[in-house]
């Protein structure tokens, strides 16, 4: 049994200059970020490299037409080797445009064409959640085909992931509860995973008691704001990075398989879109298979949380309810209907992960979470 891969080299500094003062970004370099990352942190460096603002072609999550575009625009220059610098949106579109491009990206996804990596890749993530720039998933929506969906393949590995703390400074605090909350479920999910090994097991939980205490303590500060999490930035930022190595190994499970329906149906962002069916999803799990590796991961959030184990998931939901809002499926717009349609679809098209779970989920299974949800 392989124990663990990783195939990016994952080189740390302080700052964006740190950064570059190694790297040297100049001729044949493309820069994909933010304009609001570029100003304060790479705009008086002066470097003379050709710079792609991603939201100038879309916002929210990568879609195909998104990606389309910035490849459109892209192609205007040369470039051998691309810098991603942004969240979870430039880190994805990035491993795919990286690859060889088809007429329309959408045929990636859907398995018309295997992916073909032809440039360089170096990504800088500016959020503690994907863990993506360690991970060769590139998830996308697919608003033709109704459709989200991930790629996981060899070639959509980054050749260089590259972690500075400084870049999480200016996360707005919904975009930091977001992304942390979904590094918190990327570590429980691949702790609990058949495919977990003891060495991403050590990261999986490592990740798992830094981010609760992390939050423990800016509950205790009087909430998430950015003066409260100010010195807790290179924690969280290692934590991501360490739950992004052990899911990119081991997987995910129940929890993003079933929040593919409803983030791309209501394009909720992803790690709320997650965080609305963790505890849900595991509550099934102990409906169904109370003992074994879900007893650990439970006692680690009591731990924290200094409750009983039969309170757990309720201790958990009013915890992490302090830093980011849960809501009823209802109030994004989800109909009593859709609670069928969301199961079988994700039955459908989220084997990959399903494959990762705790313990087998089937229609059923999905359909009373969602209807719990609901």
């Amino acid at each position: 049994m392989q124990a663990l891969k990783l195939v990016p080299t994952i080189h740390y500094f302080d700052t964006f200059k740190d950064f570059n003062d190694e790297f040297q970004l100049g001729k044949g370099d493309i820069l994909v970020t933010n304009e609001w990352m570029y100003k304060p942190y790479v705009e008086g460096l002066g470097l003379d490299i050709p710079v792609i603002y991603q939201e100038k072609y879309g916002a929210g999550e990568p879609t195909d037409e998104m990606m389309d575009a910035m490849k459109a625009e892209m192609d205007k220059y040369e470039y051998d080797r691309i810098i991603a610098f942004g969240g979870g949106t430039i880190v994805d579109c990035c491993k795919v445009l990286a690859c060889e491009y088809p007429a329309g990206c959408a045929d990636l996804y859907t398995g018309k064409v295997a992916p073909k990596r032809v440039k360089k890749l170096v990504l800088i993530p500016t959020t503690c959640g994907t863990g993506s720039e360690v991970t060769n998933v590139a998830v996308a929506s697919i608003p033709s085909l109704n459709l989200k969906k991930g790629i996981a393949d060899e070639q959509t590995f980054g050749d260089v992931a590259v972690l500075i703390p400084e870049s999480l400074q200016g996360l707005p605090d919904y975009v930091f509860a977001t992304s942390s909350v979904d590094a918190l479920i990327h570590a429980v999910e691949s702790f609990l995973s058949p495919k977990a090994s003891p060495l991403t097991e050590i990261l999986s939980k490592e990740a798992i008691k830094i981010i609760m205490n992390g939050y423990k303590k800016i509950i205790e500060r009087g909430g998430n704001t950015k003066e409260n999490r100010a010195d807790l930035l290179k924690d969280f930022c290692l934590a991501a990075n360490y739950a992004g190595i052990a899911f990119g190994n081991a997987g995910c499970g129940g929890v993003h398989a079933l929040s593919y329906a409803h983030g791309g149906a209501f394009h909720i962002p992803h790690g709320e879109a997650n965080f609305i069916c963790f505890t849900e999803v595991f509550k099934k799990y102990m409906e169904k298979q109370p003992t074994g590796k879900i007893e650990i991961a439970n006692q680690l959030f009591a731990d924290v949380l200094e409750c009983d184990l039969a309170n757990v998931y309720d201790e958990l939901d009013t915890f992490l309810g302090k830093i980011i809002n849960k809501k009823p499926l209802r109030e994004y717009g989800m109909t009593e209907d859709q609670i069928e349609t969301f199961a079988q679809s994700t039955i459908d098209n989220q084997q990959r992960l399903l494959g990762n779970n705790y313990v087998p989920f089937d229609v059923e299974d999905c359909k009373a979470i969602f209807a719990n949800l609901y």
